[in-house]
């Protein structure tokens, strides 16, 4: 038996259970895999408080780890007993050990740890589909990326600095404004005590920007809208407030024509290829110096109902991980 953080029913942080599991032997085209460290992400959130409901309870939350290959089961190839490996996208990471499709491991390289593979992959690889495909940004223009002291926010700008993209970021409290100041904004905005739109208009002699990057969702997407130029686009990647209420689409019209989508990582990583493609940018832009991964705050694998308060209060900043 091994533990493992179930929910038997959705509700708030009580109801993730410390539970004993059988993990079993892998399948044909699985692997057994321990974990070192388990990633801590708001998609976690909306599957215990069932925003995103899951197909069965309980279920064993989670979608992203680091650890080591234990044991190979038939038709497996890629990977072998003792290879690191990380992951994102796979349900069920919040345990000590699981069985995990061999197809959706990625090999960590040396130079990146255990803690700092399971703590950026989704977010890490969310950055990259968002500023490289989504809508691949430019060098000299300006962009406003919500939440830039968080777990994605700042892998973003960062990531946009090193493009010679303007970054405008927002944060919730004065406290977070040199975070993303560290982190590549030219300009922080406090999303508590100014209107964004109207500071966004003011920096950018009234132009707005061709592209808002925004993980909070209800509270910030009517206001999103109002900082961008003609033909903008408005990504909408997360709802830590709230899922966003229909849009008409005559209200985009009355935006200058703007595009909307509301995009995932998911989508954007479903071959193996893209996956690997992913992935590879992601370690060789922290290997490079471009992105600075902070140590992660830890948790206790049994600590986990704690680390999704503090993350669902805006208490954390960077990201999160468990440790089994």
């Amino acid at each position: 038996m091994t533990k493992a953080i179930r929910i038997h029913e959705y509700g708030g942080p009580e109801v993730c259970s410390y539970d004993d599991i059988d993990v079993g032997a892998p399948g044909e085209g699985q692997v057994r895999l321990k974990h070192t460290a388990i990633g801590v992400n708001y998609l976690d959130i909306y599957h215990r408080s069932g925003m995103h409901k899951l197909d069965v309870t309980p279920a064993i939350i989670g979608m992203e780890g680091a650890g080591v290959v234990t044991e190979v089961g038939p038709g497996v190839d890629d990977v072998k007993v003792g290879d690191r490996v990380c992951y994102h996208a796979i349900l069920g990471s919040y345990s000590e050990e699981r069985i995990a499709p061999a197809a959706r491991l990625i090999p960590i390289p040396d130079g990146i740890d255990d803690k700092t593979a399971a703590s950026i992959m989704m977010k890490g690889m969310t950055a990259e589909y968002l500023i490289m495909r989504c809508y691949p940004v430019k060098t000299g223009e300006t962009v406003l990326v919500h939440a830039a002291a968080g777990g994605v926010g700042t892998i973003i700008c960062q990531w946009l600095k090193q493009l010679g993209v303007t970054v405008i970021g927002t944060v919730s409290t004065n406290a977070k404004v040199d975070i993303a100041k560290a982190n590549g904004c030219a300009h922080v905005i406090v999303s508590s005590k100014e209107t964004v739109s109207e500071r966004v208009r003011e920096i950018t002699d009234g132009a707005g920007v061709p592209v808002v990057y925004d993980g909070i969702g209800k509270d910030t997407f009517d206001d999103s809208l109002d900082c961008l130029s003609p033909r903008g686009f408005m990504v909408s990647f997360g709802n830590s407030s709230g899922i966003v209420e229909p849009v008409k689409l005559g209200t985009l019209a009355g935006h200058g024509s703007a595009y909307v989508t509301r995009p995932t990582v998911a989508t954007y990583c479903a071959s193996r290829e893209d996956l690997l493609m992913s992935a590879n940018a992601l370690f060789d832009a922290v290997k490079a110096g471009h992105i600075n991964v902070a140590a992660p705050q830890e948790y206790a694998l049994a600590d986990a109902a704690k680390s999704h308060a503090d993350l669902q209060s805006r208490k954390t900043t960077g990201s999160l991980v468990l440790i089994p």
